[in-house]
């Protein structure tokens, strides 16, 4: 039987265990600021996917910038501080409930 992992969920938990006390010496040690250029590597390379138009290099691409959001979210909830329902309830709130467009100068009809 296939054990397949596909939500926000499994991914924060792989991460959690990542930086559990038994988890990955290197992902344990990982601050928001010796991870920051990983963040902006992984959006370069979506980015480049877009630009060649390369739909199988930018599923794997938004997969690597979601982790670092998740990562970044997880290690901001070990220090107290927001969490990934946070960073989802946010995005939510600014996106609007009602189905607003996100562009304050576009009104939708």
């Amino acid at each position: 039987m296939e054990n397949k992992m596909d939500t926000l969920e499994d991914l924060v938990r792989i991460i959690r265990i990542l930086r559990g006390e038994n988890g990955c010496p290197w992902d344990r040690v990982q601050t928001h600021a010796s991870i920051r250029m990983d963040m902006l590597e992984e959006a370069y390379e979506a980015a480049d996917a877009i630009d060649k138009k390369d739909m199988k290099n930018l599923c794997e691409e938004l997969g690597d910038v979601l982790m670092q959001v998740v990562f970044h979210a997880e290690i901001e909830t070990e220090q107290g501080g927001f969490t990934m329902g946070d960073v989802i309830q946010g995005i939510c709130e600014k996106s609007g409930t009602d189905g607003r467009c996100l562009c304050p100068e576009m009104t939708m009809k």
